[in-house]
């Protein structure tokens, strides 16, 4: 606003020093030139002398404020025809070149505000017919008149001039100006102003009037000077240092001119003022602000009562801004002055008390702003008060930048201000959980502004459910409290700018809810459930945030941008990947995880298809390498040990009864009970042995019967032919050998080779037997009879020396059954563990084999088998 910058910089600056300037932004040059080449910083360069020769002719804007300018020549600004705007204030300049600007045609705003001029260089701004904007006050001319030249500028809008050594103003100073219509005038004089003809502002044609000029000594020049404004309508008239020095005693109203002057805003800014300030009250002022006045009654100020009360002051607006004395809110002991007003500001007084009449009186006030004051709860909410039926029309209340600590002393404050509709608590020190519990609010509260407080989560639901808008920025925090929103159901706008929030729960409820900003938190993860119970959020304000960049994270950006419902408004320069480390500041637009590491259901198919393509592998393995026979045979195993298990606490286990188990096919039966068993059972020192035929326990189960004596005889001794392995009674016999001499030693195994047998033309199920016959010692039959002796020697030998055995018992009732329990050879194994098809035969002779020849796919076979077998011992001992 031009009036705004125009009482900042240019009218009401009372020293000439210049502050110290900044340090260069350059090394090399003195000004920071933009990247576009029209914009010029030489701002505090401590310059004495325009550097125009290291600028480039494009510039549109220079800036040489704050320097040591003491003259501006003719080609300081000759090279710059594209010229707009030229800031020469606070230096120390006292001449211009009458043809300085000649090459400036289209320069706007020129300002030279705070200077050393002698006189207005009204030859120097003749060719600027398109200026707008013009300060020039504040420098050292005597006279405040204006050449005839001032009446070329047509499109001037703001115009300042003056200084403190204009002793007054003259009918016929401003007269060029009569056909200019202006934004902005403002006038500065003397601090003891001496003369003013009436009819020297009379054709001043503007919108904001301002007088910088002190009238201690001709007080009623302020009725010439308003007189020159009658029947004129201005949007600000302000008055600065209007009285100085001292305080205005007289008898006639001054601001009875006012009367005729139509002003929607009437300012005092400083100066020293007293009760005789409100004679205005008759005044047509709709607004009416004092700031930074010294405020006092006068000596002769008495309380008579209701005559002395103001009851007749109308105004839409009171400000009270910067009083150093806050006794102008007791110059009236009943504030009676109070109750005509509907909008009152009263900022940075430091009232340490609201009296109880005040809130009485205030029944027409709609906007209260009481912010900036450093008010304490017990400062605004005095117990000892009654506050219902107070301010019955306000909607609007600002307690803003105080030290207020209690939402429960604010709620009792404003539970009967039945219109209020709007509370702004910013800047104070609220959301303490010692102070946040048992508040009632009154129910017509829709908006509620609380940033930069100290909240914690308990608070919230400390705060009025009604609102619409709520604004909790700033406000350390560190999670939600879902009960409050839940209840809060009218709630469409959400603030939560800058908090420390570490979560965003996916079960938020806010069902009206249209606009939310978490921007400048702490959480990482968002996921498309956060905000799924929102169903008319359109607004998300989220960046700045220490986003884990994740599946979860790209599915919800995915789905945002897909749908367009929701409007991520700071997208996407302000997400940015902060976890994992590889993708830190990486903008999150640019994250694309792979879909496998992503889509859930295509992960579940591969691994579906992977899972039965390996099934299928290893059902095809079990296949080829008869795996079902041998889990069958583990089975049998694990049960056997079971039961021996649970018989054993009883019977006890009999270890070593025998010498040697001898195990054979039926076919073999006639040479083993012809040949090995009276070799063996009628030598000088006889062996034990234990034949199935013979040895079997009656009433026991087959496999419990083949496992126990196996492992109850010190030797195992196979008696292998073609009939052994086409056996399946044989092979379970082998099976349970060599897990036997996984627990012990492959010596105690003795093979017995009946008739020669290919290694290789064995079944894949007698892996282990292959690889003994191919790197074990064993003994073959001989069919010669002199080699049989032999034989029999090698076999004791093997056995070694008979030792002692426990004694067996058994029934012969069982013979019968053990008959039957080797039945035709090639009998399958029955459900119930049923009969066994054996017999045996046997020949004597030794044979090697050491370099026996494997082709790769058998070779691997054997390994696996034999892993298998380890594996299942192991399994059947656990």
């Amino acid at each position: 606003m031009i009036w705004t910058a125009f009482l900042l910089c240019a009218l009401f600056s009372r020293t000439r020093t210049s502050p110290t300037p900044p340090p260069s932004a350059l090394t090399s040059s003195p000004c920071l030139i933009s990247s576009s080449g029209l914009f010029a910083d030489c701002l505090g360069q401590q310059l004495d002398s325009v550097p125009w020769h290291q600028l480039p002719t494009t510039l549109e804007t220079i800036d040489l404020s704050y320097n040591k300018l003491t003259a501006i020549h003719a080609e300081d600004f000759s090279q710059f025809p594209n010229l707009r705007v030229l800031l020469l204030t606070f230096n120390n300049i006292s001449h211009i070149d009458d043809n300085a600007f000649l090459h400036n045609p289209i320069l706007e705003n020129l300002n030279i505000f705070n200077n050393s001029l002698h006189e207005i260089p009204a030859k120097a701004l003749q060719p600027l017919s398109n200026l707008k904007i013009l300060f020039m006050s504040n420098n050292l001319y005597k006279s405040a008149k204006l050449a005839e030249s001032f009446a070329n500028f047509a499109k001037l809008q703001v115009l300042s001039l003056g200084g403190h050594l204009v002793m007054g103003l003259k009918k016929g100073d401003f007269e060029p100006l009569r056909n200019i219509s202006l934004q902005t005038f403002a006038i500065r004089c003397s601090s003891n102003l001496s003369y003013y003809e009436r009819g020297s502002l009379e054709v001043i044609q503007t919108k904001q009037m301002g007088f910088d000029m002190a009238i201690d000594t001709q007080p009623n020049a302020l009725l010439d000077m308003l007189g020159d404004l009658a029947n004129k309508s201005f949007t600000d008239v302000k008055f600065r240092n209007l009285f100085e020095f001292t305080y205005y005693t007289g008898v006639e109203d001054i601001f009875q001119g006012l009367v005729n002057v139509t002003a929607h805003r009437l300012i005092f800014y400083r100066g020293k003022f007293n009760e005789n300030l409100l004679r205005m009250l008759q005044t047509p002022i709709k607004r009416l602000r004092l700031q930074y006045i010294d405020f006092a009654r006068s000596p002769s100020f008495s309380d008579s009562g209701a005559e002395s009360s103001i009851t007749d002051l109308k105004l839409d607006r009171l400000d009270l801004w910067y009083i150093s004395n806050p006794d102008i809110l007791r110059f009236d002991w009943r504030f009676t002055w109070l109750n005509g007003i509907r909008q009152l500001s009263i900022q940075h007084v430091y009232l340490n008390f609201a009296p109880c009449d005040a809130w009485l009186e205030m029944r027409d006030v709609e906007i209260l702003d009481v912010s900036n004051n450093r008010l304490r709860d017990e400062y605004i909410y005095n117990r000892r008060c009654v506050y219902k039926g107070t301010l019955p029309n306000l909607r609007t209340f600002n307690l803003t930048n105080n030290e207020l600590t209690s939402l429960r002393d604010l709620s009792s404050l404003t539970r009967y201000f039945n219109r209020m509709v709007v509370m702004d608590v910013s800047n104070n020190k609220l959301g303490s959980a010692a102070y946040s519990s048992g508040c009632i609010w009154h129910q017509n509260i829709t908006r509620f502004i609380a940033h930069h407080n100290e909240f914690v989560s308990e608070a919230l639901l400390c705060l009025p459910t009604t609102v619409e808008y709520l604004d909790l920025s700033y406000c350390n925090l560190d999670q939600l409290e879902m009960t409050f929103f839940e209840k809060a159901t009218n709630l469409k706008e959400l603030l939560l700018s800058g908090n420390k929030i570490k979560y965003i729960p996916p079960s938020w409820k806010s069902p009206s809810l249209q606009s939310l900003e978490l921007d400048g938190n702490s959480f990482g993860v968002i996921t498309i459930d956060s905000f799924q119970e929102m169903p008319l959020l359109s607004s998300l304000k989220g960046g700045n945030n220490p986003y884990h960049c994740t599946c979860e994270l790209h599915a919800f950006v995915e789905n945002t941008m897909s749908k367009e419902k929701v409007n991520l408004t700071d997208w996407p320069w302000n997400y940015h990947c902060y976890h994992p480390q590889p993708l830190l500041n990486t903008l999150i637009s640019k994250y694309f995880p792979g879909r496998v590491a992503c889509d859930i259901r295509l992960v579940i198919l591969i691994c579906v298809a992977t899972t039965a393509v390996v099934i299928i592998i290893l059902m095809v393995i079990c296949y080829i390498f008869d795996l079902p026979w041998y889990t069958k045979a583990t089975y049998q195993i694990i049960r056997a040990k079971y039961r021996a298990y649970q018989e054993s606490t009883t019977e006890g286990v009999v270890l070593f009864t025998y010498h040697a188990f001898i195990s054979y096919s039926h076919s073999d039966a006639e040479w083993v009970k012809e040949q090995l068993l009276p070799a063996l059972e009628g030598s000088k020192d006889p062996y034990r042995l234990c034949i199935h035929e013979r040895d079997f326990m009656p009433g026991k189960w087959i496999i419990d019967n083949i496992i126990e004596n196996i492992e109850n005889s010190r030797k195992v001794i196979f008696v292998l032919s073609r009939n052994f392995v086409n056996s399946e009674w044989c092979n379970y016999e082998l099976y349970f050998a060599q897990q036997r001499a996984m627990g012990k030693s492959f010596t105690d195994v003795i093979l017995v080779v009946k008739e020669p047998i290919n290694p290789g033309s064995l079944p894949n199920k007698y892996c282990k037997l292959r690889k003994m016959l191919s790197t074990k010692t064993y003994l073959e039959w001989p069919q010669q009879v002199n080699q049989q002796a032999f034989f029999w020697a090698q076999l004791r030998s093997v056995l070694g020396r008979p030792s002692p055995v426990r004694s067996r018992s058994f029934s012969l009732r069982s013979l019968s059954l053990r008959s039957r329990l080797r039945s035709e050879e090639n009998r399958p194994l029955e459900s119930n563990g049923g009969l066994i098809a054996s017999e045996y035969k046997m020949h004597p002779q030794t044979s090697y084999e050491k370099n026996a020849i494997y082709s790769p796919e058998k070779w691997l076979s054997c390994c696996f088998f034999s892993l298998l077998h380890n594996s299942m011992y192991l399994a059947s001992h656990i």
